[in-house]
């Protein structure tokens, strides 16, 4: 599913209601524009029907009429829609004498206006009307036409009707200029609200970049200076909860190395007595029990060494490690010369090689128990009479630190598991002699990594083994 995106809701909330209200303007502006542009034509009707009023007369108690110029020329000319107009008697001195009076000149079949929109005399009434299947825009006026000499009076229907084509596309002429403005209008809205967004949200994208900039270990407050007021409960929020975090993980830490301390002097206790047990005189079946009971507390106190330093690499809120310029080929060094008498006990070849000096930016003593730890994990995993190369160099200008041995090896699947606690792999013994491992010691080994922000890297050794790689930041990286 995709994320919600606030900038992108907002903007929907706001694009669809502008749509609706845009529809709705469209409609009125289009209604607007069709009463303007009957407004323009209907005067327009008007004059014409005023300028043939003007040339109305009666004489000899017969209707005639002479078309002015201006309205001939309005019905030759050429506005898009057609004209339609007739002249017709209405009866003699009668107001509104009917339809069936005499057609004096025009379209004889031309409707006059419906009774309820009869006009007063010299009063043009407009009306819609259908004619030969189109609709006309109509303008009829009653005229009474006087003879004089004879003292007689008619009444006159003056009708001139066109067709709505030119209205109907000045008001589209309208309504596209006025939509053009609208739709503008709403895309500049939304891109004002998009712009507002974005500002008004970068308060939380700079406490966001905050927080992801912020160390593993650091569990101090978020501050909440310059935040708007409405982000200030969510920045107390996560106060809370990582103080809740901090608080756990502190007491959870408490407890192992509280333990650990504990475990200590009775683990020290019972290992030096079973060692003096060991050199008295005992059965053949006693000593075999009690040379297992030493071997299993001396892997108890180891365990408890690692838990504590485990429980050290983990401090939150703790002092920060001191980082110092060493060179990474003589603590790689010193640990090998450290290690060589537990490797000849168990026929091991334990070698170093470097290239060159090797300077990184480290804590010297966790530096060393990474070392040691690769080679303790090396000694106990490789068997006895392996060979063991610790190895430093330099890949450009990054430092890197190898262990490897022709022992048994790590499966490629299970490479990243070995870094967690206590996984003992498949192939963690060989053929002779079972490893004591507590399957701390990688998990240490990353945890020291993770401080310096090195990289460990599992992989198998040229011509078979375990090949394990540890690569130290560069100059320019530190």
């Amino acid at each position: 599913m995709p994320q919600p995106n606030l900038r992108r809701q907002l903007a929907l909330w706001l694009l669809f209601p502008l749509l609706g209200l845009l529809a709705l303007d469209t409609w009125l502006t289009y209604e607007r524009a069709m009463s303007a542009a009957n407004s323009a034509f209907d005067r327009s009707l008007e004059f014409s029907i005023k300028s043939i009023r003007e040339g109305t007369q009666l004489i000899d108690d017969e209707v005639q009429v002479n078309l002015p110029y201006l309205a001939l020329e309005m019905f030759e000319s050429d506005r898009g829609g057609k004209i339609y107009y007739v002249i017709r008697e209405g009866g003699d001195g009668a107001q509104g004498g009917g339809n069936d009076g005499r057609a004096v000149t025009g379209y004889h079949d031309l409707p006059l206006p419906p009774g309820r929109l009869r006009p007063e005399p010299y009063h043009t009434a407009f009306y819609d009307a259908e004619y030969r299947g189109e609709t006309l825009r109509m303008g009829a006026l009653q005229l009474p036409v006087h003879d004089v000499p004879n003292a007689r009076t008619r009444v006159v229907w003056i009708v001139v009707g066109e067709t709505t084509e030119a209205r109907h596309e000045l008001a589209r002429q309208i309504l596209t200029g006025s939509l053009q403005q609208e739709v503008l209008l709403v895309v500049l809205a939304l891109a004002i609200v998009w712009l507002g967004v974005t500002r008004g949200l970068r308060p939380l994208n700079r406490l966001s970049a905050k927080v992801a900039a912020r160390g593993e270990d650091d569990t101090t407050p978020l501050d909440n200076v310059d935040l708007p007021t409405e982000v200030k409960p969510l920045v107390e929020s996560i106060n809370q909860y990582v103080g809740r975090v901090g608080r756990m993980q502190a007491s959870r830490q408490r407890f192992f190395a509280d333990a650990a301390h504990q475990l200590k002097t009775p683990l020290a206790i019972i290992q030096a007595e079973s060692e003096l047990t060991l050199r008295e005189s005992l059965s053949a079946q006693a000593r075999e029990r009690v040379e297992r009971l030493n071997q299993a507390v001396k892997q108890a106190a180891k365990s408890v060494r690692q838990l504590l330093s485990l429980s050290r690499l983990e401090a939150e809120g703790g002092p920060p490690v001191a980082m110092v310029p060493l060179r990474l080929d003589e603590v790689a060094r010193s640990v090998t010369l450290d290690w060589s008498p537990v490797a000849r006990a168990r026929h091991i070849d334990l070698g170093f090689e470097q290239d060159g000096p090797v300077q990184v930016i480290a804590q010297r003593e966790l530096l060393a128990e990474l070392c040691g730890n690769l080679i303790d994990n090396a000694i106990r995993y490789a068997g006895d009479g392996a060979i063991i190369t610790v190895r430093t160099r330099l890949d450009g200008t990054v430092p890197v630190l190898q262990v490897l041995d022709d022992g048994p090896g790590i499966a490629a699947n299970e490479r990243d598991a070995v870094f967690e606690r206590f996984y003992r792999s498949e192939q963690s013994h060989t053929g002779t002699q079972p490893a004591d491992g507590s399957g701390l010691g990688l998990a240490i080994v990353k945890e020291i990594a993770r401080k310096h922000r090195a990289q460990v890297a599992l992989d198998e050794a040229v011509g078979g083994g375990l090949e394990v790689t540890v690569r130290f930041p560069g100059h320019e990286d530190v």
